[in-house]
């Protein structure tokens, strides 16, 4: 159990670190009023799930290197906290296109 909860902590901290890194790069290039850094990393995380199961299920993974992929790089690089977040503030900004925009592209694609 202490190993599983070390490697958990471990990827949170890379796949954090990750996050915030891509979210500001992407968001250097493209500075809209959505985050397209939060849509980035949310996209290419579920993509990377998908292939993770994928390939878990044809070659099979150990329980700690899912556990550290998954809950603990993919947990922290995406983020559902942000994108509520920003929703918020485009919000309060009155900037309902963006709000509507931003919601639509996170969850639908």
């Amino acid at each position: 159990m202490l190993n599983t909860l070390l490697v958990v902590g471990f990827g949170g901290f890379i796949g954090a670190i990750l996050r915030m890194f891509s979210i500001n790069l992407v968001n250097k290039f493209f500075p809209y009023s959505i985050s397209l850094g939060t849509l980035f990393v949310n996209v290419l995380g579920s993509f990377i799930i998908g292939l993770l199961f994928s390939y878990a299920q044809n070659k099979g993974l150990s329980p700690l290197l899912k556990s550290f992929i998954s809950t603990g790089f993919l947990g922290a690089f995406t983020t559902f906290s942000t994108f509520s977040y920003q929703n918020l503030l485009l919000l309060q900004s009155g900037n309902y296109l963006h709000f509507a925009l931003n919601i639509i592209l996170n969850v639908f694609l």
